[in-house]
């Protein structure tokens, strides 16, 4: 597997918590205040329903900040107390490799990358789906910051740009998360050779 968000990469290694499915109304709910109040509002409204997660969460995620107000409105539990942390058995061996990327290069390769998903009709598929932009599983990067162009809001080239800078936040939070786990093996990009040889070692 490679990439994928820390959630993604959880899942699919060790497995995930039991979490109450959450209704549309609870989910509406916790979209306005963010709407609303934005990342401060999530921030303050978790600290006060479940501060033992407020403690550990990534604060500048929106979208965990939600989450764990989602349940909590959901079930008047703290998402805290769903989080056991019980890993699930795998029939397979899980090797976890990152690769730690010059700050100025990953920039460049983010801007390139965004400038060719527009030349490859990134804005022709988020006006496919404009009438369902309400969806949380559509606010995400590069879809959020071309919804608002086609509200109005901004520009296209401020659209673009908000996607350049949106990613580069996003990355650097990804780099962030993997840190913390003392799990992976760090390799600079031109260690490619070290990186094959590493998975030789292991199989």
């Amino acid at each position: 597997m490679t990439g994928g968000s820390g959630l993604f990469i959880d899942a699919v290694c060790n497995g995930l918590d039991s979490i109450p499915d959450i209704s549309d109304d609870i989910r509406a709910k916790v979209t306005q205040m963010y709407e609303v109040g934005g990342l401060e509002a999530l921030q303050k409204e978790v600290e006060r329903v479940d501060n033992d997660y407020y403690q550990i969460v990534d604060k500048q995620n929106p979208r965990r900040l939600q989450r764990a107000l989602e349940v909590y409105y959901q079930t008047g539990q703290p998402y805290s107390t769903f989080r056991q942390h019980q890993p699930a058995k795998r029939d397979f061996e899980v090797i976890k490799l990152a690769i730690l990327w010059d700050r100025d290069r990953l920039i460049e390769r983010i801007n390139r990358r965004v400038d060719l998903m527009m030349k490859q009709g990134l804005l022709e598929e988020v006006k496919s789906v404009y009438p369902k932009r309400q969806l949380n599983s559509l606010n995400t990067v590069g879809y959020k910051e071309l919804f608002d162009y086609l509200d109005g809001k901004c520009t296209l080239e401020q659209a673009v740009e908000q996607i350049k800078i949106n990613t580069r936040q996003y990355a650097k939070r990804q780099m962030t998360w993997l840190r913390k786990n003392n799990d992976y093996q760090w390799f600079t990009i031109t260690e490619i050779d070290k990186i094959i040889d590493t998975l030789r070692t292991l199989f």
